[in-house]
């Protein structure tokens, strides 16, 4: 008899560890990134740094090409948080989802791009621009849209004054640049800090500094997921926030270094060149709320574009709730 009660004993506490352990299980969460880009460095750090497992989270990180297919795999329930620049929520808005695409953490604050010169030009102004090959971004998506919005802030009409080009996909871009298409091209980093250093370009201005504070690429997820899964989009925003604070207090070389390994074909050089201009410009944001004003400055880059049928409301697309939390250590 004290065999078979010792025998139950033992089976009992052996269910309980299990559902003990099932209990403690940590949330998965995929992401879907529009691009695996150095532009991201703070979500690459609280992944190597472990600050998403410290969480309580199990992130699984994939890169899907284009704002589209980020959306679709969203919409789809194929990823829980996308990624991407904040004009896509609007694009998903626009169309009448009846569950909205909410924007809940910010990861960079300024467009990623610069314009990278054939020939180097100690001297550069815009008007230089007139009349030349310009290779620029896809239409529709935010680099072409914050190149647009510069280009007509110095009084350049980017349809008449220049030989705009912008049917090549934003993967080959570098690549033909680089074959000998254009005289001027707008580039992302590593690419800029890579061309300099071969001697095929020169970095004349940045569309960053140029276009302002805006929501550039944020996390955003259904608002759906949001209401039930309130908890773990916290711990998630906490661990972005950690991320953003490690990259704002170490130098360009330490974070390079934890990045390193997204980025193999990029030398450790060029690599910590890009992080620096990054942090010098405060392309990467130092903490993960979206204020209204990035918003508005978002929507009126769209409307010069011609991309914004009407006005995206800010309380309907943007939950503020979590970053401030994380913010506060709450």
């Amino acid at each position: 008899m004290k065999r078979l009660i010792s025998v139950g004993l033992a089976a009992g506490l052996a269910v309980m560890a299990v559902l003990a352990g099932c209990s403690s299980a940590p949330e998965k969460i995929r992401i879907g990134e529009v691009t695996r880009s150095l532009f991201y460095a703070p979500q690459y750090v609280a992944l190597e740094k472990g600050f998403f497992k410290e969480a309580g989270l199990d992130v699984e990180l994939s890169t899907i090409p284009g704002g589209d297919k980020v959306m679709s795999a969203l919409l789809s329930s194929g990823i829980e948080v996308a990624l991407v620049g904040s004009e896509t929520s609007i694009y998903v808005s626009q169309q009448g989802a009846a569950d909205p695409v909410v924007n809940f953490a910010q990861l960079t604050q300024t467009d990623g791009t610069f314009l990278v010169a054939r020939k180097k030009e100690d001297n550069f102004s815009f008007d230089q621009l007139k009349g030349s090959v310009f290779l620029g971004q896809r239409k529709g998506g935010m680099p072409q849209m914050a190149g647009e919005y510069v280009l007509k802030k110095h009084n350049i009409n980017p349809q008449s004054d220049l030989q705009l080009i912008q049917n090549i996909e934003f993967k080959n871009i570098a690549a033909s640049f680089a074959s000998g298409t254009g005289e001027y091209v707008q580039l992302f980093e590593p690419e800029a800090s890579r061309f300099e250093q071969e001697g095929i370009g020169h970095v004349v201005a940045s569309f960053g500094k140029e276009s302002g504070t805006v929501p550039y690429t944020v996390y955003m997820t259904k608002q759906s997921y949001l209401d039930s899964k309130a908890a773990a989009i916290q711990k998630f925003t906490n661990a972005v926030y950690k991320g953003q604070q490690w990259v704002a207090s170490h130098s360009p070389k330490e974070t390079a270094d934890v990045i390193g390994k997204y980025f193999e074909s990029i030398k450790p050089d060029i690599l910590e060149n890009a992080v620096k201009r990054y942090l010098d410009q405060g392309s990467y944001a130092t903490d993960p709320i979206l204020d209204e004003a990035e918003w508005n400055q978002l929507q009126d880059i769209m409307d010069k574009a011609g991309e914004l049928k009407q006005r995206a409301d800010y309380a309907k697309l943007v939950n503020t709730t979590f970053a401030k939390a994380a913010k506060e250590g709450k």
